[in-house]
């Protein structure tokens, strides 16, 4: 939702002063055009609301819209996310000691840490993400041989492969603008 610069203009200060209140419900576009043509019209701003008007500048920097590739890609992150918790309790046996455990969870926080960061549209998380599935394609021969010991286990390590590289793939085609 935006705000016409020039419906804001033609209204008296009095209505203009509702935008600006701490409680106002309007849009920070909005509020930003009531500030700036307050201030025209020789309103002097409190320090408060100079405050409250930087505040909305920065929250609007941060609110960027963000490629769609991010969300897609922080989406299969999060699917890879639970195919892990479903491979933790397919595997539930080996978690017998502190330390599995312990590794266990810090795997799954980084796992969900990863998307959250993708999802929030951090680009540098692609070298991240590449280096790691680099690291992790020197595993494959034991996921292969893996595969006549456990079927099902070796199923979801290829899904997560697979959701992994598709999210590096995603990652890499978004524009560097972005």
């Amino acid at each position: 939702m935006s705000a016409d610069k020039n419906i804001l203009k033609k209204m008296s200060d009095q209505e203009l002063e509702k935008y600006i209140q701490p409680e106002s419900r309007f849009v920070p576009e909005a509020i930003q055009y009531a500030y700036e043509i307050l201030k025209e019209r020789g309103r002097v701003l409190s320090s408060q609301e100079i405050e409250r008007i930087q505040s909305l500048s920065v929250n609007n920097i941060q609110d960027k819209e963000i490629n769609p590739n991010y969300i897609k890609a922080s989406n299969l992150i999060y699917l890879s996310g639970a195919l892990a918790i479903t491979n933790i309790i397919w595997l539930h046996e080996l978690l017998n000691s502190p330390s599995n455990i312990f590794i266990a969870f810090a795997t799954l926080i980084f796992i969900f840490g990863i998307g959250y960061l993708i999802s929030k549209g951090k680009s540098w998380v692609k070298y991240l993400l590449g280096g790691l599935f680099l690291l992790g394609l020197i595993s494959l021969p034991e996921v292969i041989t893996t595969i006549k010991t456990n079927l099902v286990l070796a199923t979801f390590n290829i899904a997560q492969t697979i959701l992994q590289a598709w999210v590096i793939i995603l990652l890499f085609k978004i524009p560097k603008s972005n």
